[in-house]
């Protein structure tokens, strides 16, 4: 049980961060460093402080102000119940449906306070989900008709890359690697360092004989070199699709296989036509743009 299950009001909270693959230790943490940022150590909000008193009591409405996909509802719950004083968070809407502008997303009552100082991280974090979830969804949706999966890339947030990656879940993708640590990734540096793709491969295997291993490769020969390596997860790299559709066809049964590289909504289609399982795109991290949400006083 972490921290989180603790707080006043916070009965829950806990099982809604494990049902999206978050650790809510982890989330407890992150959130106090977010809320420092815009707090200080002191957690003070001057202005509020100076007009509303202790005891003042709210309630807020959390409204999106745009069509789209909802991702981070709990993160938001986590926030507010970081702050002090007995708050309750309720959920109007589902998490990874589709909303429209004008619904009412969640509720929140507690010391106003509290409320106000909570309320710009809690925001920022939720916007900034729902926008990803929203880009990642288009993408899914042009997709659903082939065999292929959106992925993420490592192009994220520091400090809110576990957020993102599940926010482009909640969109209908998928993450590929969480970060260094749990995929092997052989790329150019580590080709020239080796001397060959099939060197580099035979000297990850040898240090690391149960990781993943994924290889990138930029032609078919690199393709061809990496799966008789033992390859079984090929990355093809700033490849045409009809470049690619030669390596799904030479290799295709044999290994996994994902495109990358400025591959766009207008152009994603061609990819997945050529039969590949995965196209990677960085811009649902690196540049997805916010869902607009606001949050607003009920009387």
């Amino acid at each position: 049980m972490s921290r989180f299950a603790e707080a006043p009001g916070g009965a829950g909270l806990d099982e809604r961060l494990l049902a999206l693959r978050l650790d809510p230790e982890d989330v407890y943490v992150a959130v106090q460093d977010y809320l420092d940022e815009d707090l200080s150590h002191a957690r003070r909000d001057v202005t509020s402080e100076s007009i509303f008193g202790p005891d003042h009591k709210s309630t807020v409405a959390m409204t999106a102000r745009a069509d789209g996909l909802l991702a981070g509802l709990p993160i938001a719950h986590a926030v507010f119940h970081a702050m002090p004083g007995d708050v309750e968070f309720t959920y109007l809407a589902k998490e990874g449906a589709r909303i429209r502008a004008g619904q009412v997303l969640a509720r929140v009552s507690g010391p106003t306070r509290s409320l106000l100082a909570a309320e710009r991280t809690a925001l920022n974090l939720l916007c900034r989900m729902c926008g990803i979830a929203t880009h990642t969804r288009r993408f899914a949706d042009v997709l659903a008709d082939w065999h292929t999966t959106v992925l993420d890339t490592r192009k994220t947030t520091p400090g809110l890359r576990a957020l993102e990656k599940y926010a482009v879940r909640a969109g209908g993708g998928d993450n590929k690697r969480m970060g260094l640590y749990d995929v092997a990734m052989i790329k150019d540096n580590h080709k020239e360092a080796a001397g060959s793709i099939s060197e580099a491969f035979a000297a990850v295997r040898s240090a690391e004989p149960e990781i993943d291993i994924q290889v990138e490769v930029e032609t078919l020969d690199e393709a061809l070199e990496a799966v008789s390596a033992g390859a079984v997860f090929l990355l093809c790299d700033n490849m045409s699709p009809k470049e690619l559709a030669e390596v799904v066809e030479s290799v295709g049964d044999r290994a996994e296989l994902e495109a990358t590289g400025r591959i766009n909504l207008d152009s994603v289609v061609d990819y997945a036509a050529t039969g590949v399982d995965y196209i990677s795109v960085g811009a649902l991290t690196h540049s997805s743009p916010i869902l607009d949400i606001g949050l607003d006083f009920e009387e």
